[in-house]
């Protein structure tokens, strides 16, 4: 009777065991399922997009198409158009009233855990303030602003240093000058009125604490503040692992566009 029993409860627990492992395997296969799912939507909606993507003029650098207006057709929060050189972040910019309005909807107003890329509520949607600060989701595929990570490796931020800001009316050319790790309360990152008189400030804290920096962008920025000039700077921020609330920052300078600066990124 014992060694019955004994058998019957060995084949419960083998049977059980079994289970187990066939319901953590099929939940990971939906994990990676649904992981996927995630990755795909965010790319069909960018893909869908980059045919919207505004064009530049040679001679006047404002938008010379109708692809503006049929952004703000899809969506009137679309504010602007961001683009890194040399990396996935190539995207439309959407404001809404809140921080939270674009974490998790896409530009056509639909629910996607990937969201949207978006310009921080507190700043002015036609890019007037000196300091602006862009937020977008860590995609591990380097999608939205997973490739910021890039940054981080000091080979890749000597060399790509460049990007482009379109709006409806004028173009800014970026210029990388700063990557930074920091926590999600650094006021100095993520309060942009703090450098509404000036970003002076701005220059000396990250040099002072960025993992890279590019001297000769930030002094030609020096020069400009010193001439009585007020330069601006856009920040992208999007969450990091190395530590609780990490966050990964590039700041660049909004430098207004020339049509040779992007020849330069050609050759």
């Amino acid at each position: 009777m014992s060694r019955f029993f004994l058998k019957f409860t060995n084949g419960c627990i083998s049977i059980v065991l079994s289970l187990a492992l066939l319901t953590a395997g099929a939940y990971s296969a939906y994990c990676l399922w649904d992981n996927n799912q995630i990755y795909s939507a965010a790319e069909n909606v960018q893909a869908e997009l980059l045919n919207l993507k505004p064009k530049i003029s040679e001679d006047t650098a404002v938008d010379t198409g109708p692809t503006f207006a049929e952004l703000l057709a899809i969506n009137p929060d679309v504010c602007a158009w961001v683009t890194l050189d040399n990396t996935k972040v190539d995207y439309p910019v959407l404001q809404g009233e809140t921080n939270l309005d674009y974490i998790n909807i896409d530009v056509y107003g639909n629910f996607a855990l990937a969201g949207s890329i978006f310009l921080d509520s507190r700043n002015d949607r036609t890019f007037t303030d000196l300091y602006s600060v862009l937020y977008g989701h860590h995609m591990e595929s380097g999608g939205m602003f997973g490739d910021l990570d890039l940054y981080k490796d000091k080979a890749f931020f000597e060399k790509n240093q460049t990007g482009m800001l379109i709006l409806p009316d004028r173009t800014y050319s970026l210029q990388v000058f700063a990557c930074l790790l920091v926590s999600a309360s650094e006021e100095r990152i993520f309060t942009p009125s703090i450098w509404d008189k000036g970003v002076k400030g701005l220059l000396d804290y990250a040099e002072a604490d960025a993992l890279h920096i590019a001297p000769e962008t930030i002094a030609q920025l020096r020069s400009r503040i010193d001439a009585g000039e007020n330069p601006q700077v856009l920040a992208f921020t999007t969450c990091a692992s190395e530590f609780t609330d990490a966050r990964t920052i590039v700041l660049a300078a909004m430098n207004d566009y020339r049509q040779e600066d992007r020849e330069d990124v050609k050759q």
